[in-house]
């Protein structure tokens, strides 16, 4: 949840220094949003095809459509269990 925080504040923070020098964005925003929505359902169209065509084990059923979310309480990789 930090991590978007910290995007959004970071958006926000740009935002406010375009109004301040008066620069528009680069792109349209509401054409932006729109492209980007657009990747995201590209994105998932296949996995979300498979999961809905699945049997329905549990198997697929436990897989998150979106795949792995950021957590804080991610385990350690093989590399850090190595080195203590």
């Amino acid at each position: 949840m930090k991590l978007y925080l910290v995007s959004l504040g970071a958006g926000l923070l740009v935002g406010v220094i375009y109004s301040l020098l008066q620069v528009r964005s680069p792109a349209p925003p509401v054409v932006a949003l729109i492209g980007l929505l657009g990747i995201l359902i590209g994105e998932q169209a296949l996995p979300l095809y498979r999961w809905l065509t699945s049997d329905g084990s549990a198997a697929h059923s436990a897989a998150h459509v979106f795949g792995h979310m950021p957590s804080a309480h991610a385990a350690p990789n093989d590399a850090d269990k190595k080195k203590s």
